[in-house]
């Protein structure tokens, strides 16, 4: 059947939506598969095929090819869709169970199909086309920076208008705390993702993420857009703080200087769009000491010591600095802990001193006891970082001989002591360990082996209620033991404790 009006609906439909007339064409074809069955009385399975050059269609009925169905007396369970294996083999001999058979029916009229149906359906198939096609332009645009204009808002969560009909969603943990949007407002956002729901396409925007931060300083600074300076991180308390690290890639460039701007010009115009959150810009340095101190900005730091094994540093601050260093609610040491990576202890310079102070005598008495030296050899071991005298009998001949004062023969005498003091350190605790006998609770424990339980013993933790007093880092000393079974041992020894509070 030959109907030229298709064709004109196809490129109708085709240009108004700008959508591939395929989609419109597929979207006929299902309509008039609608009528087809419509017009019947008892539901069966139609197809429409429609030639895209001349307009002709055809109409086919169809159905499944099934075996022989015991529950219904070796017949069909529906006679309108389903064919026997057996009878489908009398016209095609190669029919198979699964396979579709088609008869060529008349087709239904285009012009006298129900309208309204032929027009959902057109319509729903244009608005899926149009869904994916939003979904495909802004998917390649996720990590950017978009602009819209307010157009609803709903329980604190704010709908954006991005032009063409293309909402994006703002959700209400994703707005800036307190901030005063209005419909009509024209703001910025990060766009993070890009789902296609039953409901549309969903474009979310953040407006507290830190990329948002990183996005508005490319905008605003051009060295930034144009690679000659680096953003390294940024963290945010939106609304309130943030800290950017930059770096240059020019040396001739000053990277904080660019960032601000003249008379702060540039970081005050993405401080306004980030309704009035105040930004520090850090330099970024390759050394990670150097790096923390500079995040810690604008409070000053005494002195720092880093723990490589837990990843922290331990900064000390003048106390007249410490509420500074620390920021309101913690503030500012928790955007420099984001910032770097690494958790940051703030403390107060002078008890830090004495903490120190009292460390390196504690360290200078034992190098007195043990190595049987003097108090001023004992404190300059102390003073060049040597804690234990287990480093002065291994650490290379040439290290000590770079401390001012120390010859050859005084390192050689040092060294031949250290190694006699560990020899006579072993035999203690070897000792200690065969007269330490454990209880039989800790023996019995679960998880437990006898050599561990002997080296508790041997450390003072004879029963589980010992063990369960110890801290991970207490147990974790002991030869073969990991973080994960000291804590599996010590909750296990705990358990009497949980047993006894439950009853209370």
């Amino acid at each position: 059947m030959a109907n030229k009006e298709i064709l004109l609906v196809a490129e109708v439909f085709s240009n108004e939506k700008e959508i591939d007339k395929e989609v419109v064409f597929q979207a006929i074809e299902s309509a008039l598969e609608t009528a087809t069955i419509k017009r019947h009385v008892n539901q069966i399975r139609a197809r429409v095929s429609i030639d895209r050059k001349t307009g002709d269609y055809s109409t086919y009925r169809q159905w499944e090819v099934v075996a022989a169905n015991d529950e219904v007396d070796g017949d069909v369970e529906f006679p309108t869709t389903q064919i026997l294996l057996d009878v489908a083999q009398f016209d095609d001999p190669n029919a198979q169970v699964g396979d579709i058979i088609e008869e060529e029916i008349d087709s239904v009229d285009f012009g006298r199909i129900a309208a309204q149906t032929a027009k959902q359906v057109i319509i729903h198939k244009v608005r899926e086309a149009e869904r994916k096609k939003i979904v495909e332009a802004y998917q390649a645009r996720v990590g950017e920076l978009i602009t819209g204009i307010v157009k609803r808002i709903e329980k604190g969560s704010v709908y954006l208008d991005l032009g063409g009909h293309i909402e994006a969603f703002i959700a209400k943990e994703d707005m800036i705390p307190r901030e005063p949007v209005r419909i009509g407002d024209r703001i910025r956002g990060y766009l993070k993702d890009v789902r296609l729901e039953p409901r549309g396409p969903q474009l979310f925007v953040s407006r507290t993420a830190p990329e948002l931060l990183i996005a508005l300083f490319r905008l605003e600074v051009p060295e930034v857009g144009e690679g000659m300076i680096s953003v390294m991180g940024a963290a945010r308390d939106p609304g309130s703080r943030a800290k950017i690290a930059v770096k240059s890639n020019d040396p001739r460039l000053d990277p904080v200087g660019a960032c601000v701007g003249m008379r702060g010009s540039r970081v005050q115009s993405v401080t306004n769009e980030l309704s009035g959150e105040r930004v520090d810009i850090i330099l970024w340095n390759p050394s990670e000491a150097q790096f923390v101190i500079n995040a810690m900005s604008p409070a000053e730091i005494q002195s720092i010591v880093v723990d490589e094994d837990k990843h922290s540093m331990d900064l000390a601050v003048n106390t007249e600095n410490l509420s500074q260093a620390i920021g309101r609610g913690g503030q500012n040491v928790r955007l420099a802990t984001q910032l770097t990576g690494w958790e940051l202890n703030v403390i107060d310079a002078s008890k830090a001193e004495k903490n120190s102070e009292a460390e390196a005598e504690k360290i200078t008495q034992m190098f007195i006891d043990q190595l049987d030296v003097d108090a001023d050899i004992a404190a300059i071991l102390a003073e060049v970082g040597f804690n234990s005298v287990e480093e002065i009998a291994y650490v290379p001949v040439s290290e000590m001989l770079e401390i001012e004062g120390f010859d050859e023969d005084l390192v050689n005498e040092l060294k031949s002591r250290a190694k006699d003091a560990l020899l006579i350190i072993a035999i203690a605790a070897e000792e200690k360990r065969e007269t330490a006998t454990p209880a039989q609770d800790l023996l019995e424990m679960e998880g437990m082996d006898n050599d561990l339980a002997y080296d508790l013993a041997s450390d003072g933790v004879i029963t589980m209620e010992d063990l369960a007093e110890q801290s991970i880092d207490d147990v974790l000393k002991f030869s073969g033991m990991t973080e994960e079974r000291a804590a599996r041992l010590i909750m296990k020894a705990r358990e009497p404790w949980f047993a006894e509070a439950k009853t209370k």
